[in-house]
């Protein structure tokens, strides 16, 4: 099975009841074998360009493992719901991900060494 990242723009009147479209749009990816791993909520967020007349959408990032055959299903029942008005699906690059949060952690590394060099006095301020 493959991983995603499925991002999904709700239709802004929703705010007040999202947990309904949420359940909609997570029993399309369950019934597709899909796993759910993490959900990521950012809120009702400005739209970059009006969509189907909207100027706002509530922006939720879903992560989840499926297999690939079942990708169009899950695209073509998601076109017709009528609470999403864009989705994106990216395949995760896991490879990618591990580069960067090893990449992170050396960035990290060096700089507290620079911090403990900073910190240590050098022999000309000790003789002082």
């Amino acid at each position: 099975m493959a991983q995603y990242e499925i991002a999904v723009l709700y239709h802004p009147s929703l705010e007040v009841d999202l947990s309904k479209a949420e359940d909609r749009v997570v029993k399309i990816f369950t019934d597709n074998d899909a796993k759910l791993i993490n959900t990521d909520n950012w809120g009702k967020r400005k739209l970059a360009y009006p969509i189907k007349k909207n100027e706002y959408a509530i922006y939720v990032f879903y992560t989840l493992e499926m297999p690939g055959s079942n990708l169009s299903k899950v695209e073509t029942t998601l076109n017709i719901t009528d609470e999403v008005i864009r989705f994106l699906i990216t395949k995760s690059d896991l490879k990618m991900q591990a580069k960067a949060e090893a990449a992170r952690a050396l960035k990290a590394e060096q700089a507290a060494k620079r911090d403990e060099r900073i910190e240590e006095p050098s022999e000309e301020q000790e003789e002082d």
